[in-house]
């Protein structure tokens, strides 16, 4: 009886080895998933901050450009006014030339 005891023990103790083995090599495999998940998150928010920091960049260019290209408009707007003010005053001499000519 004692024998049979000690047997269903030794078995009941191996059966709770085996399970407590399967358990650790479970617990094992969703650290290793949690660590993998963890890394590729860390390095989409990297990936994201880098863009971030290149699409501020790239605003502050844009604004620049912008800037840029209203003060040339400007200064575009202003050449022609006084394209058209000297074409003014070039007629201008033209007809006083010919009204001397033509005397």
């Amino acid at each position: 009886m004692k024998d049979r005891i000690v047997i269903i023990l030794a078995i009941i103790s191996v059966v709770f080895f085996f399970g407590t083995l399967s358990s650790c090599n479970n617990a094992m495999r969703q650290k290793a998933g949690r660590d993998k998940e963890m890394a590729a998150r860390l390095q989409l928010e990297e990936k994201m901050n880098k863009f971030s920091q290149e699409r501020s960049a790239l605003e502050e260019r844009v604004k620049a450009k912008e800037k840029e290209a209203e003060e040339a408009r400007l200064a575009l707007e202003e050449t022609r006014k006084v394209l058209a003010q000297e074409q003014l005053d070039s007629q201008g001499l033209k007809d006083q030339l010919q009204k001397a000519t033509q005397k």
